[in-house]
């Protein structure tokens, strides 16, 4: 009898138990992973009055919203073979939309992966690796993804990339940037990986085994496609103006771009500038597909309750990368910029102490595999890149790194170029030098947050920072051979 009652105080203990951290064998947690496709932390509860997003707000309520997490390079594939895998950017060598990462590494464990090899049932539904078909991962998954490529769909996407545009000879091309239809959540495919994420949690929830549930969400990535009831639901005269168009004073130029992704589409002008109207339409389509997407996850997070799932599921969600809406006269990601690196992550711990917390903590995305590996109680797997955020899930005041970093590559003047960038509590410094040879240096920026919150002026240049300069390049020349932990300079 005693050993019995001490049974059942340890299964009823253990979510309490260092944030999940002590679940027994018999128990283990549950993992819903939520991937969101270009959320710039523009929700309510990073602080937008004007984004309509209860449902990832009441998320942030369970859990702990980091409010200073970084992707590793701010482009789809990357970003998420990055987080994937523990691993940067330049260990996977995956900088572009075309590598696979077991390309260059094909013996990697993945998260999901590594979960699968200690018991767990993993499952992906919608988007989570990069989207063609070439990035199909088996060895993530105990079943075939659903819904992770637009053209398994069948004639319902045709609908978000625009009907009248639609040629079944050439296959996909791209229409307009957005899309206003006066249709169901479902006939776009974030309503569809909703339908199918419900369905697959009512199958979870009898089984006697843990699972690692990953449901990526397309929109709001280009284009801007949503039932009209979010389009309705926004305010564009609040949202449609831009806060700062200009690009920073003294910017290098390798550090901007000409929003080629967005001007791939049929309404938006090869070269030159949006007209206002343009502006407040586009950043109109943003909230309204955010919103959209943010009722999707309600769904998702309501059929977890529903079915007495949530005691013992870890939710982590989070979104690729940052995107820019016209600040800095950018439309899209691929920059070193705060608003392309920056990116939402939220992580819930049933029990959690802190709950409805928000943490200060630089995070990074390669911190996401060991923080829950370590929640979920498993072995750490002997290579991993990032750090683990468990001390921050309890203690929000704590910090376990001095710096994030991110990185984009470019081709300027015939040379192929990187550009490493440094984040710490009060500076950006990005150095972009030549990928054959480091230590050979095109250009330097350098923001103040303190003083220039929105990073309009690069001091890179100005003598009285040379100090400065040096502290910190010592610092990025640190972290770039991993030393970017607390404590280290």
């Amino acid at each position: 009898m005693n050993h019995a009652l001490r049974l059942l105080a340890a299964l009823l203990l253990a979510p309490l138990a260092a944030l999940h951290a002590a679940d027994t064998p018999a128990k283990k947690s549950n993992v819903l992973f939520i991937a969101v496709d270009d959320l710039r932390p523009q929700m309510g509860c990073y602080g937008d009055p004007d984004a309509i997003t209860p449902h990832m707000d009441k998320l942030a309520g369970r859990g702990t919203v980091f409010e200073r997490a970084y992707c590793q390079q701010a482009v789809c594939n990357p970003s998420r073979a990055s987080l994937m895998t523990g691993l940067r950017p330049d260990t996977l060598r995956v900088w572009d939309l075309k590598t696979h990462f077991r390309k260059n590494q094909p013996e990697v464990v993945t998260l999901p992966q590594h979960f699968k090899n200690h018991g767990y049932h993993t499952e992906c539904i919608g988007k989570i690796y990069h989207d063609p078909r070439s990035f199909r991962d088996p060895a993530s998954w105990s079943i075939e993804e659903k819904l992770a490529f637009t053209d398994e769909v069948g004639g319902k996407y045709v609908l978000e990339e625009n009907l009248k545009a639609y040629d079944p000879a050439k296959g996909r091309q791209k229409a307009a940037a957005t899309e206003c239809a006066d249709v169901p959540d479902n006939a776009y495919i974030d309503g569809q990986v909703a339908d199918a994420a419900v369905e697959s949690l009512r199958d979870l929830a009898a089984r006697q085994q843990p699972f690692f549930l990953a449901v990526g969400f397309r929109r709001p990535h280009l284009p801007f496609s949503a039932p009209q009831k979010y389009w309705d639901m926004q305010k564009p005269e609040r949202i449609g103006r831009v806060p700062n168009p200009l690009p920073p004073v003294d910017v290098p130029q390798i550090a901007l771009h000409n929003w080629q992704e967005l001007r791939g589409y049929s309404d938006i002008p090869a070269l030159g500038p949006l007209t206002p109207e343009q502006v407040v339409h586009l950043r109109h389509g943003y909230y309204a597909a955010m919103s959209y997407t943010d009722a999707q996850i309600g769904r998702v997070l309501a059929e977890l309750d529903r079915a007495g799932l949530r005691e013992s599921t870890v939710i982590c969600l989070w979104g690729d990368h940052g995107w820019h809406l016209g600040e800095h006269g950018l439309w899209g990601k691929t920059t070193n910029f705060e608003l392309d690196t920056h990116s939402p992550l939220i992580i819930a711990v049933p029990g959690q102490a802190a709950a409805g917390s928000r943490s200060q903590s630089l995070a990074e995305f390669v911190d996401v595999y060991p923080t829950l590996v370590e929640l979920c109680n498993l072995p750490p797997p002997a290579r991993l890149e990032g750090t683990s955020l468990v001390p921050v899930l309890r203690d929000p005041l704590q910090t376990v790194k001095t710096a994030a970093f991110s990185q984009f590559p470019r081709a300027m003047d015939g040379k192929q170029l990187m550009g490493y960038s440094v984040r710490t509590d009060r500076y950006r410094l990005t150095r972009w030098v030549h990928q054959d040879d480091l230590s050979k240096v095109y250009a330097v920026e350098l923001y103040d947050y303190q003083t220039d919150p929105q990073e309009n002026i690069n001091i890179a240049n100005h003598p009285a920072n040379a100090g400065l300069l040096a502290r910190l390049t010592a610092q990025f020349d640190a972290g770039r051979r991993g030393a970017a932990k607390k404590g280290n300079p």
